[in-house]
């Protein structure tokens, strides 16, 4: 009898052990967090990706008790700031506002001492950030099926406009040579393309919606087609690339991010947060005024669309022969 009472006392007592580790992780997400937090952008400042983190810092603040500071660290086609989280220790306490060029570092960039897919954590997707694809009204072509025709007809003849080599517009426009066929030259920019494509001095761009609307609205510029898979709500008249290409999407995106190893439970709960911060109807409508169309979601979504990005732009930077500046 007294050896089943010590053999039950000796089974609580492991049991009990057993729920020990997991305490202090599960404290550490009831409390997080108890300092401000850091996000590290990897874009230049005023850009949108700059602009959507400053966006949701502010209400991650007062729901969190604790303030979350921007702060840009561009440059490297966006690896000096992501190296920047990458080597920050794994406490929730430095974040990423990833953008979807991010995904494509490890194909363009030979010489990085870290795997993007493998050392950032996917906390919260933010949304995608659908280009334009734009010409002139005077250009010969009306329609995407017109200009690949234009195209195939003059091999070569017909520049395409980014700002740089590697960025999400530019693997965009090299998508659609790869699944067209088209010959077209990329001419990358420093500085804005935008009064060359106006004045014709190149020929096409895919650019971002929030900096070009206004010239499609005013009849400066045509668009010919969206890169989302579907239509848009702000240009309703535009169709979508997968009308006359099937099967393309070429969007950027964007979404915050955490060292690897950052605790599952902080990861979690930043994610919860987060979500919260981006559904309400009047940031929503800030967040469209950037081109950027919210799309909550959990941190596996995220990840398997930063995996399935990677393999996707691999392939295009392969095809296209790109090497990172």
């Amino acid at each position: 009898m007294q050896a089943k009472i010590r053999r039950r006392r000796f089974l609580h007592f492991a049991a009990g052990a057993a729920v020990l580790p997991a305490l202090p992780r599960a404290a550490l997400a009831l409390d997080y967090p108890t300092r401000p937090v850091e996000i590290i952008v990897d874009v230049a400042a005023g850009l949108a990706p700059d602009v959507a983190a400053r966006l949701i810092a502010p209400p991650l603040s007062q729901r969190l008790g604790q303030q979350f500071l921007v702060e840009d660290r561009p440059g490297a086609g966006g690896n000096i700031g992501a190296e920047v989280v990458v080597r920050a220790p794994p406490d929730g306490y430095t974040l990423l506002l990833i953008i979807s060029g991010n995904a494509a570092s490890g194909a363009l960039y030979s010489h990085l001492d870290f795997n993007f897919v493998r050392d950032i954590a996917p906390v919260a997707f933010l949304g995608y950030t659908p280009f334009a694809m734009e010409v002139r009204p005077s250009f010969p072509a009306k329609t995407v099926p017109e200009f690949i025709a234009y195209a195939k007809a003059n091999p070569g003849k017909i520049n395409f406009a980014s700002a740089g080599v590697g960025t999400a517009p530019h693997l965009a426009g090299e998508l659609f040579k790869m699944m067209t066929g088209c010959d077209l030259v990329h001419v990358p920019y420093r500085n804005s393309y935008m009064p060359d494509l106006l004045s014709g001095q190149v020929q096409v761009a895919f650019t971002a919606i929030a900096n070009s609307i206004a010239y499609v609205r005013d009849g400066k510029l045509r668009a010919l087609a969206v890169t989302s898979a579907k239509r848009l709500d702000v240009l309703p008249g535009v169709p979508a690339m997968d009308e006359f290409v099937p099967g393309y999407e070429g969007s950027g995106w964007v979404g915050v991010g955490a060292p690897k190893d950052t605790p599952a439970e902080i990861i979690g709960k930043l994610n919860g947060e987060i979500n919260a911060v981006i559904t309400p109807a009047a940031m929503k409508a800030r967040f469209a005024g950037l081109g950027i169309y919210e799309q909550p979601g959990t941190p596996a979504d995220f990840g398997k669309l930063i995996a399935d990005a990677s393999v996707k732009w691999a392939k295009v930077v392969k095809f296209a022969g790109i090497t990172g500046e």
